[in-house]
């Protein structure tokens, strides 16, 4: 039930979803009332989908604490028990950020040896593609957090992203060693000797995003979460910049003209619903939280990445890397200190 246009933008975004993947199955928890009418007009979807009818919807603008109180028989809130109670692989919303993290950490918990989750997304690079986070679910955090965000990234781009050897990097003011704060400059250290796939390349810059100087971006949520809006902020200008340079004269206009196949593929590399869906990753189960202003495209790539997330047991494999690192919790936290 959230999003700008939901529940038609959810419905239409999981019937796009299921002409990629005929073996995605989707229970769409909300208002049956309002579902159903929906979900009658898309005849193919129906025999893949399920609506389990929920009284109540968390608001956009509801408090993350006031949807744990009372928000009991919230569509967003049964979704998530769906996950945890085993009946679902993973939940994907285009509801309240706030109230999605803080109702999935309650219900979901961490995974063994993760003491905050964190969100992540991907987006594209000179080179391919890059996994970033923090993007805003920890402002503060200690080198020991850096480090669970780097082996939780590391899984991510393997098994996500397809990079055999991702390279990790974490973001600071500069590149030389004593740039930064004390939190960076132990997370550094512990990164350098810790035996993760791929290769720790050390402290990146902010025009190193970009570049895909490295495949795994570590930062905490308020650097993060910057450079995110700043990046979008970016694409949108370029986008516009471009617009109204093309209609600027009739050269222009035909120059366009010669130049439209390259803009299009300009376009499609650089789509923000491609990228669509940020992960809570840390948390022992699969949520996705979709962009609320999205389209039906953009909502079927995060439908897409769940499942993608449950197909090669991500979940399982982020256990693993953690559980073989065999890191000593005390020793991390008094060197985070």
């Amino acid at each position: 039930m959230g999003g700008d246009q939901a529940p038609r933008m959810v419905l239409r975004g999981a019937n796009i979803a299921r002409k990629r993947d005929p073996n995605l199955h989707f229970v769409f928890y909300g208002r049956e009332p309002e579902l159903k009418p929906q979900l009658d007009k898309l005849k193919k979807l129906r025999p893949n989908a399920e609506i389990v009818d929920c009284a109540d919807v968390v608001s956009d603008d509801a408090k993350p604490s006031v949807a744990l109180r009372s928000g009991r028989d919230t569509s967003m809130r049964r979704a998530i028990e769906a996950v945890r109670d085993g009946h679902a692989q993973g939940c994907v919303s285009a509801g309240n950020t706030g109230a999605l993290m803080a109702i999935s950490k309650v219900l979901l918990k961490t995974l063994p040896g993760i003491e905050r989750p964190a969100i992540a997304s991907f987006f594209p690079t000179l080179r391919g593609e890059s996994v970033m986070l923090d993007l805003g679910a920890n402002v503060q955090c200690d080198a020991r957090n850096l480090v669970d965000f780097a082996v939780m990234g590391n899984v991510f781009a393997r098994s996500i992203l397809g990079v055999v050897d991702p390279v990790t990097g974490l973001i600071n003011v500069g590149t030389e060693e004593r740039k930064g704060h004390e939190t960076l400059w132990t997370a550094r250290e512990m990164l350098a000797e810790l035996p993760l796939p791929g290769r720790f390349h050390g402290f990146i810059e902010g025009d190193d995003i970009a570049k895909g100087a490295v495949d795994v971006i570590v930062t905490d949520g308020f650097t993060g979460n910057v450079a995110l809006k700043a990046a979008e902020g970016t694409a949108k200008l370029v986008s516009v910049y471009l617009q109204r340079t093309f209609k600027s004269s009739l050269f222009a206009q035909v120059g366009y003209l010669f130049a439209r196949r390259a803009m299009q593929k300009l376009r499609k590399r650089t789509d923000p619903r491609r990228y669509n869906g940020a992960i809570f990753l840390g948390l022992d189960g699969i949520t996705v939280k979709s962009h609320g202003s999205t389209d039906a495209l953009g909502f079927a790539h995060a439908l897409g990445l769940a499942g993608d997330m449950a197909r090669q047991d991500f979940l399982e494999k982020t256990r693993n890397e953690l559980a073989g690192i065999r890191r000593d919790p005390e020793g991390q936290r008094a060197a985070a200190g």
